[in-house]
């Protein structure tokens, strides 16, 4: 194996746990004796081109410990898009400071970055192994059961769906209905989460809509109307992206970033939640409240879940650890290896970095239910162990009085 420096960056959004994952590169890369020292990229590529570069060495050893429960991006990020006049730049800072070992935290845009990168300074004799440690709170990524970071902000979108549901409950008289908006532009995962609220023992959400399927108003309505009738009020949870039947966004957001992915919370569209609070006034004369979180589930460390900041550490120490055996090329995946009904279980796995790249992964259809608006007991199943148990608050019976004498 070849002998010299390890890089270590971080991109896209961030999740709670994002850093933990860069103290499990640190921690393994640090003990390898193939590897001299371990770098980190200041704001992502662009701390490469812009010769950004720290020394963990130099850290405190305590601060570098306690980015296992930091949240945020400790070394800063960044969503440049790499185009192939910035190869040569790369390659040399690369060759400057013998980086051999290349890691990246993030998504699919993260794991193109990796490949493009290394491929590239391979290319150019410049021997380079890169290994991605994933990262997404969408849990879009090809080829794994789920990413770390979303198990901690699945509970996020499960706790405030719970406890904004009590409140909408209680204030029915006043409001009508209550929207929750997700992040997430073509996946489910996350909006599809709040569903847990259920094991709690509250009966809402009463509506899901999820990126998978088809925005139909006057379903939408119809299943409003019949949740209002019953529980007197409505519970609905939104995923951002989604877009009526000929693909046009709810939102109506036509701003796009550079790899060409809409933002729905960007200027010159206005969001889901708002425009169904619309819907829902004008054609009901509803009053009702709309909750948009945008980037708190990528952050709230306070709502992490233990099992999502042991998974994030040990899938940096795993991409050292392939990285030294030579299996460049690959990101590190999770594979559940229990039954439904058996207790949670893991192994790693890898899937090849351009496969990752040039995929996304929606939710199946056996975790969404027919009529498109619910989830299924598959996914209920799916998601349990990686949320955890939710709490369940007391509610009164509020019987009836009856006069005295």
């Amino acid at each position: 194996m070849p002998s010299g420096t390890a890089l270590v960056g971080q991109s896209g959004g961030p999740t709670s746990v994002i850093n933990s994952s860069l103290a499990g590169v640190i921690d393994a890369a640090a003990k390898s004796k193939s590897i001299s020292r371990v770098l980190g990229m200041r704001f992502g590529i662009e701390g490469v081109l812009n010769d950004h570069l720290v020394d963990f060495s130099a850290e405190d050893p305590a601060a570098v410990r306690g980015l296992r429960h930091t949240p945020g991006s400790s070394l800063g990020s960044s969503r440049l898009k790499l185009t192939d006049e910035h190869f040569p730049a790369v390659l040399k800072q690369f060759r400057k400071y013998n980086i051999r070992y290349f890691f990246l935290c993030g998504g699919n845009d993260t794991m193109d970055t990796i490949h493009r990168v290394t491929s590239y300074c391979n290319s150019q004799g410049h021997e380079l192994i890169g290994v991605g440690v994933p990262k997404t709170v969408d849990n879009d990524l090809y080829g794994t059961d789920h990413t770390p970071g979303y198990p901690s902000a699945a509970r996020y979108v499960a706790l405030s769906v719970l406890q904004a549901g009590v409140l909408a409950r209680d204030m029915q008289k006043v409001d009508q209905f209550v929207i929750y908006q997700s992040i997430g532009r073509s996946a489910g995962w996350l909006p599809a989460a709040a569903a847990l609220a259920r094991e709690a023992g509250a009966t809402w959400p009463h509506i899901l809509l999820l990126p998978e399927r088809s925005f139909d108003r006057e379903q939408f309505l119809s299943a409003a109307v019949a949740a209002h009738k019953k529980h007197g009020f409505v519970s609905i949870v939104c995923g951002e992206g989604i877009t009526y039947a000929d693909g046009t966004p709810v939102s109506a957001s036509e701003t796009r970033d550079k790899f060409g992915n809409v933002e729905f919370g960007a200027m010159g569209g206005t969001s889901v939640a708002v425009v169904l609070h619309r819907m829902l006034s004008k054609e009901f004369g509803w009053r009702g409240e709309f909750q948009i979180t945008e980037s708190l589930p990528m952050c709230s460390a306070d709502r992490g879940v233990k099992l999502d900041f042991d998974e994030a550490f040990a899938c940096g120490k795993q991409a050292v650890k392939l990285a030294l055996s030579g299996q460049g090329g690959v990101m590190v995946t999770m594979q559940r290896d229990n039954k439904p009904d058996e207790p949670y279980a893991m192994s790693f796995g890898t899937a090849p970095l351009r496969e990752v790249a040039n995929h996304e992964r929606p939710m199946p259809d056996k975790f969404i239910s027919k009529d498109g608006m619910n989830v299924t007991k598959a996914f209920l199943d799916y998601i349990r162990p990686l949320v955890g148990e939710l709490p369940k608050y007391s509610s009164l019976a509020l019987k009836k009085a009856k006069p005295q004498g």
